[in-house]
């Protein structure tokens, strides 16, 4: 196996609050997670809002596989969003879109006016 170009390419290497929100992302399936980043972290502690969104016309709505496995190497997917929260100033709102239970291409910064 190559070595790994990021110092958390492993779930158990992660902090409880990315492994947190890796774990909701994983049970959401299809839908979006919107969270607060408090120094550079997932805070999954202050309220939150989980949209799901379920296929009608069949294909899987349930869960990752991994969400039972106690510990995986993360995805393309993972370290990139986890890179890109470390960048976020305190208080920042984002919205996370999930595809089959993994982070989607793109990330909704919120702002109240």
């Amino acid at each position: 196996m190559a070595a790994s170009s990021h110092p958390n390419d492993r779930f158990r290497d992660l902090t409880p609050n990315r492994q947190s929100l890796l774990r909701l992302i994983q049970g959401v399936g299809f839908g979006s997670v919107t969270f607060q980043v408090w120094g550079g972290e997932p805070d999954l502690g202050r309220p939150h809002h989980v949209s799901r969104t379920r296929k009608l016309t069949g294909g899987d709505n349930g869960p990752r596989p991994e969400v039972g496995i106690i510990d995986f190497e993360l995805r393309r997917e993972h370290v990139v969003l986890l890179a890109q929260l470390e960048s976020f100033s305190d208080g920042t709102c984002v919205k996370v879109k999930l595809a089959h239970g993994l982070p989607g291409t793109s990330i909704d910064i919120e702002e109240d006016h």
